[in-house]
């Protein structure tokens, strides 16, 4: 193998390795008890996958087996670090962050969701972010109220 083709592959896998930090929303960082402890769990995945990769002895292969897992260490401790856990609603007068809301939309369809924090929500399991549109719309409100999102009208149909 010549210097030159080691070299080149080199500056390749430098390339592939300097992976773009995961962008940090601008909003607060709202998490609810369980939102702390899976950035936690994640946090710690995401720390053995990166020394797991530190172990390998070929060195563009460590790098390109570092790189993701260096990268989501450094996101998830930055959000660990700043987040700022939410206790449950005392009361479900009113819709807040960590509610289980139910509603209905103008076509007929029933959804419910929790508001929980942006890293946390995920819609297809039943969380949507705090700061999504749905969620910014229905906090403040109470059972029967009716809201529009885009071109839906919601009404809560349900608080818990």
């Amino acid at each position: 193998m010549s210097v030159a083709f080691t070299k080149e592959e080199s500056s390749e896998t430098a390339a592939e390795t300097h992976l773009p930090d995961r962008p940090i929303s601008p909003h607060p960082n709202l998490v609810t008890a369980e939102g702390l402890k899976r950035l936690e769990a994640q946090a710690e995945e995401a720390r053995a996958a990166y020394l797991a990769a530190q172990a390998i002895e070929d060195i563009n292969e460590r790098r390109r087996q570092s790189a993701v897992p260096y990268r989501d260490l450094k996101y998830l401790t930055e959000r660990i670090r700043t987040a700022q856990v939410i206790p449950p609603p005392e009361s479900n007068a009113v819709v807040a962050f960590g509610s289980r809301v139910t509603f209905e939309r103008d076509d007929g369809r029933v959804q419910t969701y929790r508001i929980v924090g942006e890293d946390e929500a995920d819609p297809k399991t039943g969380s949507i972010s705090f700061v999504s549109p749905v969620a910014s719309r229905l906090k403040g409100r109470s059972v029967g109220d009716v809201v529009t999102v885009g071109d839906q009208e919601l009404e809560i149909t349900a608080i818990g």
